[in-house]
């Protein structure tokens, strides 16, 4: 009887441990899967965050003693908006150089052209920061606009000499995401344009509202 009892008792615990350590396929392929699943949904939205944001190269590198504030101003723009990124190397999308007349970029199609960091501006007292990152603004798709507004950064020389913001507004911001919304260049941006920030340059004159 004894023994019979003691066979039923370590019949029943080694049931027990078998049903602890059994595990079913569904349950065990769950976590599994799930991580899977998320993995690849993470991958995917990365790659998409990734395929909307456009690189543009920038060359610098004849940009004499303005090459460390164009890479600031690049840093700026990265900073402001987010489906554009600017960063040095070639081959360039658009180059700067350095000379001694007033600073001006010449567009060739939205994202790519020539800036010439001109030195008669930063001899007159302009902060070359702002005239950095001005001149990348007409590479991103934006006119001047002459407002005299300090917090305008395509006011240009309008705004006064003592105005140091190198930021684009709000609404300069919007217009550059907009530019490059769906990461494509828009065929139908204007080519061969030449915007020249000097003082006696007339044409782009717009009042604030």
């Amino acid at each position: 009887m004894r023994v019979s009892r003691f066979l039923r008792t370590v019949a029943a615990l080694l049931t027990g441990a078998a049903v602890l350590l059994t595990v079913s396929p569904a349950r065990a392929a769950g976590p599994a899967g799930t991580t899977a699943a998320n993995t690849a949904a993470n991958t995917a939205a990365s790659t998409a965050a990734n395929a909307a944001v456009l690189v543009l190269r920038y060359d610098a590198s004849r940009a004499a003693e303005f090459r460390t504030v164009m890479d600031q101003a690049a840093q700026v723009w990265n900073a402001s908006v987010s489906n554009v990124r600017l960063v040095a190397g070639t081959p360039a999308d658009f180059v700067v150089l350095a000379d001694n007349g007033w600073p001006r970029t010449s567009v060739t199609r939205l994202g790519r052209g020539t800036i010439w960091m001109g030195r008669e501006a930063t001899a007159e007292g302009f902060y070359p920061l702002r005239i950095a990152t001005h001149e990348i603004g007409h590479i991103l798709g934006l006119p001047d606009r002459r407002t005299g507004r300090c917090t305008d950064l395509m006011s240009g020389h309008s705004a006064p000499v003592s105005c140091t913001n190198a930021n684009p507004s709000a609404a300069e911001k919007s217009a550059v995401e907009a530019n490059f919304a769906g990461s494509a260049l828009r065929a139908e941006e204007p080519a061969g344009e030449l915007f020249v920030d000097r003082p006696d340059t007339a044409r782009d004159l717009v009042p604030a509202p």
